[in-house]
């Protein structure tokens, strides 16, 4: 492996290290088309960035090889990096420059359990039956950010731009349980501005609150084992504490605001039948809209739990894992952005990329016109009934914040569904992944080169997005992040990932690697096979 990393890192980096010198007192508009050529001479890194991140599919609080490799491209690009930051072992901090204004770059890089897909195949076919995959497309993010931000430390250097860039993963986005954290220690704290990104399969951003917050927790039940069968009375089932409380929940559902989600799953439900449980757990998410009502949510769903202790005569303790409040975004970013975004525009798909993305929507019975081929317009965001959550919020609301959703996915997928890695280690993610990078770079400079922008931001920030909320945690003092989730399950996975990790040495993409054709096209047997799965 770090034969490997050393070779990757390599094959494109050696040229980052020199830089022409060209003359400075260009204006903002040169800055910007410079910055944005930048981006698209580095596709070929954008590329194994990709499919590096694709092939290692790590989940959360686990992204140990993804981490490892990210680190290195970032150093290798002259970033001096902190490891381990707010105390989660696969985050860091990349910074380079010196000076105001503090720019930050983030996104998501972790995997989702069970979505394991070879790409660029579109029927369902996973590398390792029931293992982890990229079912959302948070490979895609990294390159984006990285892409973005050692094109924008180029163009610094040539002008002698003053400007501090950082660059921070989501580490564990999918659980909703890293950013806290990041707050409460205090890493955006000088920050000016945050450039954050997520996968989509249209070039967009907007401003406003948007999605559900949420606090992430497990009930654990602790009981007395007991013979199933010839004493069971002397026993006291920590799974029935579960299951009460699991019954009192969806009857109470009936009674609660449309707006909320929440759901759950019984991580330990005891070992064999004819032992009383004595230990059982189960997580929860509780989802709503705001503060007050995400608090008040989670307090019913510990009352719950409370009654179900007391009525199976068991205890119960609770580990709150992660939360985030609801996202708001920028309106003065926003509008730069998709100033930005209109002059990039969307990729230049071929008639292949979109022949891939018709065979997969015609698996998954979806009658959708194959790529966007348009940008979409500027618009304020509503929460409406609530619906997903992301723990970029915690950020939105201590930093003036904004989001590029960038087109790297296929119309159609459904997300946390391994149709959603279809199209992600194939040129529709590369191009729409560097086409993110690009607008991403733009807005960077805009940051950099315009002091108006960021006052506004701040001022925006305070007197209207702040104004009637502050900032609490959800989560309680003195927590520490839970870097155990997931651990067991990638130890038992990476022996079987581990030989299909991409060498960039040796293959062009993953998909030659893997010996993917492209476009593969399905047939009437693999149709069935995979639809609707």
């Amino acid at each position: 492996m770090q034969r490997l990393r050393a070779l990757t890192l390599g094959v494109f980096l050696m040229g980052l290290l020199s830089v022409p010198t060209v003359s400075r007192g260009q204006s903002v508009e040169d800055l910007r088309e410079e910055v944005r050529q930048e981006v698209a001479s580095l596709a070929k890194l954008t590329q194994e960035i990709v499919d590096m991140v694709y092939s290692y599919s790590e989940l959360g609080f686990q992204e140990k090889w993804t981490s490892d490799y990210l680190v290195g491209v970032l150093r290798q690009a002259g970033f001096e990096v902190e490891r381990g930051a707010a105390g989660m072992p696969t985050n860091y901090v990349a910074t380079w420059g010196i000076g105001s204004p503090v720019v930050g770059f983030m996104g998501d890089f972790d995997g989702l359990p069970e979505t394991s897909q070879k790409p660029g195949v579109p029927w369902r076919e996973p590398m390792i039956p029931g293992g982890p995959g990229h079912g959302e497309g948070h490979n895609t993010t990294p390159a984006v950010d990285i892409t973005a931000a050692i094109a924008v430390k180029r163009v610094m250097e040539r002008h002698g731009l003053q400007g501090t860039l950082k660059v921070i993963p989501g580490v564990a986005e999918e659980l909703v349980s890293s950013r806290t954290y990041m707050v409460m220690a205090g890493l955006f704290e000088g920050m000016d501005v945050m450039l954050s990104t997520h996968v989509s399969s249209g070039l967009s951003t907007g401003w406003g609150v948007s999605g559900s917050g949420l606090v992430s927790t497990t009930f654990t039940f602790h009981g007395k084992t007991a013979h199933g069968a010839g004493s069971p009375w002397s026993g006291r089932s920590a799974l029935d504490a579960v299951e009460l409380m699991n019954v009192g929940w969806n009857f109470r559902r009936e009674h609660l605001r449309l707006h909320q989600r929440s759901h759950y799953v019984v991580v330990n439900g005891g070992n064999q039948p004819n032992v009383v449980p004595g230990e059982a757990q189960v997580w929860y998410y509780f989802r709503e809209l705001d503060y007050d009502r995400i608090k008040a949510l989670h307090e019913l769903g510990q009352t719950m739990a409370e009654a179900a202790a007391m009525m199976t005569s068991t205890e119960m303790e609770e580990r709150v894992l992660g939360s985030a409040w609801p996202q708001t975004m920028s309106k003065p970013l926003a509008e730069r952005m998709q100033a930005n975004i209109d002059r990039v525009g969307m990729p230049e798909w071929d008639e292949a990329d979109f022949a891939l993305a018709k065979a997969a929507q015609r698996m998954r019975g979806v009658d959708i016109d194959s790529l966007e081929t348009e940008v979409d317009t500027l618009r304020e965001s509503s929460q409406g009934m609530g619906g997903g959550s992301d723990d970029i919020a915690e950020v939105s609301w201590n930093v003036p914040t904004v989001r590029l959703r960038y087109p790297s996915n296929i119309p159609g997928m459904t997300y946390h569904h391994w149709s959603a890695g279809i199209a992600e280690a194939t040129p529709i993610a590369h191009k729409g992944a560097n086409v993110g990078a690009r607008v991403i770079a733009m807005t960077a400079i805009d940051v950099l080169m315009d002091s108006d922008l960021v006052e506004e931001a701040w001022r925006y920030h305070r007197e209207v997005q702040t104004k009637d909320y502050q900032w609490v945690s959800l989560i309680p003092e003195g927590t520490q992040p839970p870097i155990h989730l997931n651990a067991e399950k990638m130890e038992r996975y990476r022996p079987l990932i581990e030989p299909n990790i991409y060498d960039p040495t040796q293959f062009d993409t993953y998909l030659e690697q893997l010996g993917v054709a492209y476009p593969t096209m399905e047939t009437d047997s693999t149709r069935l096979r995979g639809n609707n799965r």
